[in-house]
């Protein structure tokens, strides 16, 4: 990874947190990317503390505009966009009937546009240097639905496309596309999302992890940040310079099942 300009979206906290800084302790520079500044300036300051090299940036993943600057600044600091990972992400739950068109403009915003803005800002880099990843977090979802997740099942089936479509299109540049799909990982947004179910189903806020949650997961775990990291890195090692087109689960056996 030395050498290597790595760019991680909502790098501020849970997932792209902990691939920051695994990335940046195995020698990337990181570009902290978080809509939240102060939450990515945390995050990119923890990477410095540890003696990684890291930058924290502003940016709304959904805006064009916003994800043109931010690409522009990681070049101009680093002189490369080597890595891409997408992983920006929100939740929001409710049955199809009231779901607001809002929301679900929002949801298909960050997590599928925004996935699309990030890597179409960083290809011609990637190109220039014949060498590049792209990474998108997706989700267990991405294969297998939840009821009252309209927006989100959809945006995480999209990307599983738009990888596959990445696949193709940049390989005799040496640019590999790949998903990851985690299962349930304790983050913010699977906090929030416990509240939430527990008022959809009408239970416990302890109860939801095994009732719905792991329901359909063979090993009953949680999946860590760090599991999520390491798999993040294999894929942006060149170890896997053949790995290219790939949706893949880390989600406990959920989706095989």
């Amino acid at each position: 990874m030395q050498e290597k300009t790595a760019i991680v979206t909502g790098a501020g906290s849970g997932i792209g947190k902990a691939i920051a800084r695994r990335f940046a302790a195995a020698g990337a520079r990181v570009a902290v990317v978080d809509l939240n500044g102060d939450a990515a300036g945390a995050s990119a300051a923890e990477i410095s503390a540890a003696g990684g090299t890291a930058r924290a940036l502003t940016c709304d993943v959904a805006n064009e505009q916003s994800v043109a600057d931010m690409a522009a600044t990681v070049v101009d600091t680093w002189g490369s966009a080597d890595i891409i990972v997408n992983n920006a992400g929100l939740q929001f739950i409710s049955r199809v009937e009231e779901f607001p068109l809002t929301k679900w403009n929002q949801l298909i915003g960050v997590m599928l546009t925004g996935a699309f803005l990030c890597t179409r800002a960083c290809v011609p880099h990637m190109k220039r240097r014949g060498w590049g990843r792209i990474i998108n977090i997706s989700s267990a979802h991405g294969k297998a639905p939840s009821p009252w997740k309209c927006a989100y099942v959809s945006a995480k089936h999209g990307i599983l496309g738009f990888t596959k479509v990445m696949a193709c299109e940049l390989a005799e540049w040496n640019i590999t596309a790949n998903s990851i799909c985690p299962g349930y990982v304790l983050t913010p947004l699977v906090e929030k999302q416990i509240k939430d179910l527990a008022v959809q189903y009408g239970i416990d806020e302890s109860e939801v992890p095994q009732q719905v949650l792991l329901k359909n997961q063979p090993l009953k775990k949680l999946v860590s940040t760090a599991e999520v990291a390491d798999l993040a890195l294999y894929l942006a090692s060149d170890q896997a310079q053949c790995v290219t087109g790939q949706a893949l689960s880390i989600d406990g056996g959920w989706t095989f099942c």
